[in-house]
C-alpha cells in the first residue's frame, strides 16, 4: 500500500503524526540540487536512503545540510530530548548555537544545521502510533484578499503552514507560530490613507473561535480590521518563530463602502419621526440583494429591531420606530449585500446617535411675573424692616455701651477730683503746721542767743 494512503488512513482514524521536516540540500559533481516536492506521492518528498524512521529513531544521511524536526507530544508533557549518533544529548534549554528550538505545550520545532550523519533518537512523551513524514520545505499558503474590498467589511480569509504543499497539522501549532497581518499604505496623494503608514490589522488563529471553523485542523483563519482609511495598500502576512519566518504580500485597494447610512433628524425631534437615509452605489452592489438589519438601543433597556429586506431605491429613507422617552439613543447593525460580480459581503455600519432632550418649561405669564414681583417686593420690604430694626438695635446698643463707659469715666474723674482736693487741703494743713513749728523754733533760737552774763563777771 502506498505510504501516503497509509498516512491518510491514520489521519482519518484520528492518529496524530510526529513530523520531521528535513530541509535537504546536497551537492553533486555537476552543481547544486534541491529536492522538489511532489504532492501526489510521499516517496518523492525525500528519497528513502536519506532518512529512515524506526519509532522515535531516524537516520540522517551525510548529504543532509539542514533538518527541521516537528515533534508532537502529549499535552503538557516536557520537551523531548535529542540523542545524537555519538550518544550526546540536547535539551530545549541546552543545545549548540547552531540549533534553534521552539517548545510548546503539545510539541517541539527544532532546526539543526549540518546535522551529524547517522542514527538519531528522540526521548520524550511522543504520541504513540506516530510516523515520520519526510518533506523538503516549509512555506505558508495565504488566501488573497478579494477585490474589490470595502471599508468595514467582515472578511474571512484563510492561511495554512505547508510542508511540500501539504497542510501541516498538529494540536497547539498556533502557540508555536506567530501570525501577523499588516497593511502598508502606498502613499498615493489622491488616497485617504496617504499619511497612514503601516498598521497591524489582525492575526490568523486555529483555535475554533470567532470565524475559525475547527481547532487544530491546520487551517488558520484571519480576522482583519478593515475600519481603515480607503486607498491603496500592501498586505503583509508573516508567520514566524525562532526557527523560520515566512511572509506573503500582495497589493490591494480598500474601497469606500458601497452602502452608506446616515441619521436624519425631523423638524420637531420630540414629535417627528427619525429616519435612516440609505444610499446605495448601484455600480457596486445589487439593490434587490441589499438587506439591512439594525437595532435601536435606548434608555430603560430599549432594544427595537430595524429590518429592511431589499432596498427599493438607491436613495431610501428608512423610518425608525417612534420613541418618546428622553435620553440618548444609538443605532447599530450590519448591511448584507451582493456585489455586481456576485461576491457576498457583510458590512459593519458605524454606530449612529441621537438624543431626545426634555424641552425647557414655558415662560411665565404677565400675572405670574407681577405676582412674582410683588412677592419679591414684599420680601425686600420685610428685609429692609429687619435691617432697620437690626441697625437701630445696634446703634442703641453702641450708645448704651458708650454711656456706661462715659459714666464710669465721669465717676472716676469725680473721685479723682475729690482725692486731689483732699490732698490739697491736707497739704495746706501740713504747710500751716510746718510754718508754726518753724516760728516757734525761731523764737526758741532767739532766746538762746541772748547773752545774759554780766560783763564784770567775765573778767
Amino acid at each position: 500500500m502506498p505510504l501516503e494512503r497509509i498516512i491518510h488512513l491514520m489521519k482519518s482514524m484520528g492518529v496524530y503524526t510526529l513530523t520531521i521536516l528535513a530541509s535537504l540540500c546536497w551537492s553533486i559533481s555537476t552543481g547544486s540540487y534541491a529536492a522538489v516536492a511532489n504532492s501526489t506521492t510521499m516517496s518523492n518528498y525525500v528519497p528513502a536512503p536519506y532518512a529512515m524512521e524506526l519509532k522515535n529513531r531516524f537516520r540522517i544521511d551525510h548529504k543532509v545540510d539542514q533538518v527541521t524536526l516537528i515533534v508532537q507530544r502529549n499535552y503538557g508533557s516536557s520537551p523531548v530530548v535529542i540523542v545524537q549518533p555519538d550518544g550526546s544529548k540536547w535539551y530545549s534549554s541546552r543545545h549548540p548555537e547552531s540549533v534553534k528550538w521552539v517548545d510548546g505545550i503539545t510539541g517541539d520545532i527544532i532546526s539543526i544545521a549540518n546535522p551529524t550523519p547517522g542514527p538519531w533518537q528522540l526521548l520524550g512523551d511522543v504520541l504513540p502510533g506516530s510516523t515520520i513524514e519526510k518533506v523538503s520545505k516549509i512555506n505558508i499558503d495565504v488566501e488573497p484578499l478579494p477585490q474589490p474590498l470595502y471599508q468595514g467589511e467582515r472578511l474571512k480569509v484563510l492561511a495554512r503552514l505547508t510542508a511540500d504543499d501539504l497542510t501541516m497539522r498538529m494540536p497547539g501549532l498556533e502557540f508555536m507560530i506567530e501570525w501577523t497581518s499588516k497593511f502598508t499604505s502606498q502613499h498615493l496623494p489622491t488616497d485617504d490613507n496617504f499619511a497612514t503608514g503601516t498598521i497591524i490589522v489582525g492575526a490568523y488563529k486555529d483555535n475554533g473561535e470567532d470565524l475559525d471553523e475547527r481547532p487544530d485542523d491546520g487551517i488558520f483563519t484571519g480576522s482583519t480590521n478593515l475600519e481603515q482609511p480607503s486607498g491603496h495598500y500592501v498586505l503583509s502576512v508573516t508567520a514566524r518563530n525562532n526557527i523560520f519566518e515566512r511572509e506573503y504580500s500582495m497589493p490591494f485597494l480598500l474601497s469606500k463602502q458601497p452602502v452608506n447610512v446616515k441619521m436624519v433628524a425631523p423638524e420637531d425631534p420630540l414629535t417627528g419621526t427619525w429616519y435612516l437615509e440609505v444610499l446605495v452605489n448601484e455600480a457596486e452592489v445589487l439593490l434587490s440583494q441589499t438587506h439591512i438589519q439594525f437595532e435601536l438601543v435606548g434608555p430603560a433597556g430599549l432594544h427595537v429591531p430595524v429590518v429592511l429586506m431589499g432596498v427599493p431605491t438607491p436613495e431610501y429613507m428608512l423610518p425608525l420606530p417612534s420613541v418618546s422617552a428622553f435620553g440618548s439613543y444609538r443605532v447599530k447593525g450590519t448591511v448584507a449585500s451582493t456585489t455586481i460580480r456576485g461576491r457576498e459581503i457583510l458590512l459593519n455600519i458605524p454606530e449612529m446617535f441621537f438624543n431626545l432632550v426634555e424641552p425647557p418649561p414655558p415662560p411665565p405669564s404677565a400675572e405670574e411675573l407681577a405676582e412674582k414681583a410683588a412677592v419679591i417686593a414684599r420680601a425686600e420690604e420685610e428685609k429692609a424692616k429687619e435691617d432697620a430694626v437690626f441697625l437701630i438695635a445696634v446703634i442703641n446698643g453702641v450708645l448704651f455701651f458708650l454711656g456706661i463707659i462715659g459714666f464710669i469715666i465721669w465717676r472716676k474723674k469725680q473721685a479723682l477730683s475729690k482725692a486731689l482736693a483732699a490732698a490739697e487741703i491736707r497739704l495746706q494743713q501740713e504747710e500751716l503746721e510746718t510754718g508754726k513749728k518753724k516760728k516757734d523754733d525761731s523764737l526758741d533760737l532767739d532766746l538762746d542767743d541772748i547773752d545774759l552774763t554780766i560783763p564784770d563777771d567775765k573778767n
